[in-house]
């Protein structure tokens, strides 16, 4: 019987839409990241892009590529990624997070927030992609016991996948800027970088108290919230690497986290 190997947790800072069809830093990186990881026999992916009441996970064989956004060029939206899904591990998720209810969607499918990664990580397409959805009525140590009854697929050659931004302000863009940051959004994107390294979960938890300016990098929660599945499958023992680090458009983080 093949072993399977034990599979790192990734949170991915997913920025533009446009990355998925740009060759920029960002796009160059994912492909090393995805080059140099262990071939999953699943992903599950958390994306702030899936908001539901409840928690939902996508439970179609063939989950359509979703277009959740206007105003991109022709080439974005016809941009696919036709990865299969997987009922079966669907429910396995459903069993692991109980007594949490969790419906079997067949409605969604998989978001920006998952193909516009993937694209480069895994381009072929060919390994089964769930999303589990936020339920954003909920508070942060919610989402982190979630993530922390997702242990197991780890063992079970499944990456889990989070999906967002740790600083992501739209509306104080500066479109000129490149990868400048204004220092608050710098520090508030170390600041987390320093609490994965020494495993300070609660600090993120309680994640606008971790800067005098943490609400003005972070003034909505649904980018933010999927790094905590990813802190919460993090080990005692277990160290984090950032193969991706860098602030775009000047608030909008791009961090990559790589648990194990």
């Amino acid at each position: 019987m093949e072993q399977i190997a034990r599979m790192p947790a990734l949170f991915v800072g997913h920025g533009s839409p446009m990355n998925a069809i740009e060759e920029n830093d960002w796009s160059r990186a994912w492909r090393g990241l995805g080059a140099a990881l262990p071939r999953p026999r699943a992903i599950l992916v958390v994306s702030a892009h899936w908001m539901t009441p409840g928690v939902g996970v996508t439970a179609m064989a063939r989950p359509e590529t979703i277009h959740d956004f206007g105003g991109f060029p022709d080439a974005l939206f016809a941009m696919q990624y036709p990865a299969p899904g997987s009922p079966e591990l669907a429910r396995r998720v459903q069993t692991l997070l109980a007594p949490q209810e969790v419906s079997l969607d067949q409605s969604w499918g998989l978001d920006h927030g998952a193909w516009s990664i993937l694209v480069h990580l895994f381009p072929a397409a060919d390994i089964p992609v769930l999303q589990l959805s936020l339920d954003l009525s909920q508070p942060p140590a919610f989402h982190y016991a979630l993530g922390q009854r997702l242990r197991p697929l780890r063992d079970e050659g499944v990456l889990v996948l989070a999906s967002g931004n740790v600083v992501h302000n739209l509306r104080l863009i500066q479109w000129q800027s490149g990868h400048a940051a204004p220092e608050w959004a710098a520090r508030v994107e170390k600041r987390v970088m320093e609490c994965l390294q020494t495993r300070d979960h609660h600090a993120l938890l309680d994640y606008p108290n971790l800067d005098p300016q943490a609400m003005l990098a972070i003034p909505t929660p649904e980018h933010y919230l999927p790094l905590l599945y990813i802190a919460a499958l993090q080990d005692e023992d277990e160290t984090v690497s950032f193969p991706v680090q860098g602030i775009d458009l000047g608030t909008i983080s791009m961090l990559s986290a790589c648990i194990g």
